[in-house]
Formats: C-alpha cells, sequence, structure tokens
C-alpha cells in the first residue's frame, strides 16, 4: 500500500489519506478523469495518475488534497471497518434522478 511522506500530515494523524484504490472508485463515482481531478485540485495529472497507480511518494498533504476535492463534490470515505467510498446521499443538482422517483415524464 502506497503511504505517502509525512509532509502535511496533522500531528497524530495515522495512515495515508486514501488509499490509491479509493482515489479510483471516488472518481469513477464522481464520473472525473485524472485530469479533472488534478486541474479541482492545481496539481499536474501526472500526480494523480502516479499516485493512483502506485508509483512514487507523494507528500500526503498533496493526497489530503485530492481527498478534499472529491469530498467537496460528495464522495464519502470511509476506513473503518473496511475502506471504501461511496456517494454522499445529499450530493446536490448533479446527483440526477433516483430509479424510485423515476416517471415516464423524466424518463427522457
Amino acid at each position: 500500500m502506497l503511504v505517502g511522506s509525512d509532509e502535511g500530515a496533522q500531528s497524530g494523524a495515522s495512515g495515508p489519506a486514501m488509499s490509491p484504490a479509493q482515489s479510483r472508485a471516488a472518481r469513477g463515482l464522481l464520473g472525473w478523469s485524472e485530469a479533472d481531478l488534478a486541474a479541482k485540485v492545481g496539481v499536474d495529472e501526472k500526480l494523480v495518475r502516479d499516485f493512483e497507480g502506485g508509483y512514487g511518494d507523494p507528500p500526503s498533504g498533496q493526497i489530503e488534497a485530492l481527498r478534499s476535492a472529491m469530498t467537496t463534490a460528495g464522495a464519502v470515505f470511509t476506513d473503518a471497518p473496511n475502506a471504501g467510498v461511496h456517494l454522499s446521499e445529499r450530493r446536490g443538482a448533479d446527483e440526477g434522478t433516483r430509479l424510485g422517483a423515476l416517471t415516464t415524464e423524466n424518463d427522457r
């Protein structure tokens, strides 16, 4: 597992801000490309690609910035009992129509 350096980490914080797999999953749920995430955070797309591919050792502050951007957009990261990610129930206007709310009027 890629941990990253402790640069920018909070005192007493343990473990990574998110795993590469959580980052890929969150981007997928949000419909973002590597370039989209990089642009939202103001980092090079290579940082996102390398982190998610398990290459390099980016500072944890940069990993936290990636996580923060996805959290702001509605991604919810979980650590215990299992690491994962899901979308917030309150994502905002771009959430779309929930399955139970589909009608012939909005099914276009």
